[in-house]
């Protein structure tokens, strides 16, 4: 328990690291920030909706994009410089590594998720439920932050790899999500494959405290993502045991 403990600790320092190194970096900023933002208001403003129905959404894509920017990028940029290597050498486990990861993603995804807060509040946006929706915010990034590590499992030395596993990964889930359209008005086939992204469940959570109903009842959605975490964290261990003496 101790021992256990004592990685816990170490991995602080991993994400006080990984904060003020990555999240800095150009394509972090990009693609985990900026262009979902862009794409996002383009999307539904073309659409002519209300700024009630776009809040849900863009919260969504706010804390899943900026909770996957960090681990596809982190691992590939610390191997070809060795870094990765001192590290490993260092008294850490690699789950250890893992989980500063998956932290320093979480919470940077929430703090950018106060920004569309922010903007919804400034556009008279009433929040019915703010207690479940920052639950949900803390919950989700954990989520989204641990799936990020499955992105980064390939061992490989640019990012430019990584990120283009990520982006198609993470684009066809941005649409079947219920993002920009609620599950209610998707045919019951997008709807049933929907149900197989954790960005789902989120966003069906962000509009129940924006005051519209939600599809699933709330305990579904919060179980479902709950477990969408354990099953990514279980895999991303065992896979990173694997591929990680490669990038040595």
């Amino acid at each position: 328990m101790n021992r256990i403990l004592d990685q816990i600790i170490r991995s602080f320092a991993l994400v006080k690291k990984d904060v003020m190194i990555y999240y800095s970096k150009g394509p972090v900023v990009l693609m985990g920030v900026l262009w979902p933002a862009i794409m996002f208001i383009s999307f539904a403003f073309g659409r002519g909706m209300a700024v009630e129905a776009l809040m849900p959404g863009l919260t969504g894509v706010s804390v899943f994009f900026t909770c996957s920017a960090i681990a596809p990028v982190a691992f590939p940029w610390e191997t070809a410089p060795r870094t990765l290597e001192r590290l490993i050498s260092a008294p850490v486990a690699i789950w250890t590594i893992l989980f500063g990861d998956m932290l320093a993603s979480a919470l940077v995804g929430i703090v950018i998720s106060i920004v569309p807060i922010l903007i919804a509040i400034g556009f008279g946006v009433t929040f019915t439920s703010p207690l479940i929706l920052a639950l949900a915010i803390i919950v989700g990034s954990i989520c989204f932050a641990t799936m990020a590590l499955l992105l980064s499992v390939a061992p490989v030395s640019g990012p430019q790899y990584t990120q283009m596993l990520s982006t198609l990964i993470k684009f066809p889930l941005l649409f079947i999500s219920g993002v920009f359209i609620p599950l209610s008005n998707l045919p019951e086939a997008a709807r049933a494959v929907s149900f197989v992204s954790p960005l789902t469940y989120f966003t069906d959570i962000a509009r129940y405290a924006t005051g519209h109903e939600s599809y699933l009842p709330l305990y579904v959605n919060f179980v479902a993502i709950i477990f969408f975490t354990v099953v990514f964290w279980i895999i991303a261990v065992r896979l990173h045991n694997r591929t990680l003496p490669k990038r040595l």
